[in-house]
């Protein structure tokens, strides 16, 4: 049985997932068919794209065949089972997705708190544990409740949740080296985010570090998930590694994301794009 931390881990993704569902709860249908800044995404895509990939999760943890059979289909068409994916949930009607991705998310909570300790599930990179699923669960949660959020043009209020997402940046760097065909630095470097409504900052790598990240944990967040372009940070890098890991940072698994467009810019910043 979970502990207390994945307990508490498994509420702050329950609390994200709610507060995305009320965005999303009272739309008329015609609203759930805006364009995000995902590029051929709408809203229903983004709200089908979470409940595929919690039906992945739980599937990974109970249904081992069934896992395997996504996972060959994800080894086919890298590019494309994702977009298939979010596809055939988003031409269902909104309520019926809607109770689909609500049904989704609560039966994984509960698979997830049965699991014993220690136990790692198969996913489409490593094995993860339980831990690693929720926090990574959160992590696109948020993150596509960004893109849902720009659609219909709600500025969202950042809340302490964000340090599963930060911590997820900081430790994919060397994966965002590696998928961008570069070799990751030898050296840890250090990240010092200011947190949501202030308080102590949420400080990753050794103090005595030579390239330095600092700046607020939301434009990081937004960085590492690929959901604002570097020039619309407020984030300082210290050290030409620290400044080109800021360019390519990835927090979520598959090929290379293609950024977004820096705010008012001109085509060649970056594609609208970057799901993770």
């Amino acid at each position: 049985m979970a502990g207390p931390e994945i307990t508490s881990l498994l509420d702050d993704l329950r609390d994200e997932s709610a507060a995305l569902d009320a965005l999303v709860a009272g739309l008329p249908p015609e609203r759930w068919a805006l364009g995000t800044p995902a590029a051929g995404w709408t809203v229903a895509h983004q709200i089908a794209h979470l409940a595929w990939t919690d039906r992945a999760a739980l599937a990974a943890a109970v249904e081992p065949e069934e896992f395997q059979r996504m996972l060959a289909r994800a080894q086919e068409a890298p590019y494309g089972f994702v977009d298939e994916g979010a596809a055939r949930g988003a031409a269902q009607p909104p309520a019926t997705l809607l109770d689909r991705w609500r049904q989704g998310r609560e039966e994984l909570r509960r698979v997830l708190l049965a699991q014993p300790a220690g136990v790692r599930m198969p996913w489409f990179g490593p094995a993860m544990s339980v831990g690693g699923v929720a926090s990574g669960r959160l992590m696109e949660t948020w993150a596509h409740g960004q893109d849902v959020a720009d659609a219909l043009g709600v500025r969202r209020a950042p809340t302490a949740r964000l340090r599963h997402v930060a911590r997820i940046g900081v430790r994919t760097r060397d994966f965002a080296y590696v998928v961008n065909g570069l070799t990751p630095p030898a050296a840890a470097f250090r990240v010092e985010l200011a947190p949501p409504g202030g308080g102590p900052v949420w400080a990753y790598g050794p103090e005595d570090a030579a390239e330095r990240v600092t700046g607020p944990a939301l434009d990081f967040c937004l960085l590492a998930t690929q959901r604002v372009h570097r020039a619309d940070t407020a984030l300082v890098a210290e050290g030409a590694e620290a400044e080109r890991w800021l360019g390519i940072a990835q927090a979520f698994a598959g090929p290379p994301g293609g950024g977004r467009e820096r705010a008012g810019g001109a085509a060649g910043d970056g594609a609208a794009d970057g799901r993770p």
